[in-house]
């Protein structure tokens, strides 16, 4: 049985934790940084995770990590 190739773009994007939640950086601090509040800012900058409707979907692009 061959081995299953890693989605490129998932395996920089996703990471798994040791309870087996994926987890995900938050979007919306790529630009307009003059519109949001410097709070808002700041709970962009911590991680999240990723929803359970699509959890399934990200383990099955990044088997080996």
């Amino acid at each position: 049985m061959p081995k299953i190739k890693t989605h490129s773009g998932a395996k920089k994007r996703f990471n798994l934790t040791k309870s087996g939640k994926v987890k995900r950086k938050q979007a919306g601090l790529r630009h307009q940084h003059h519109v949001k509040t410097t709070k808002v800012k700041r709970k962009l900058r911590s991680g999240a995770y990723a929803d359970k409707t699509n959890e399934k979907n990200i383990k099955e692009m990044i088997p080996y990590k």
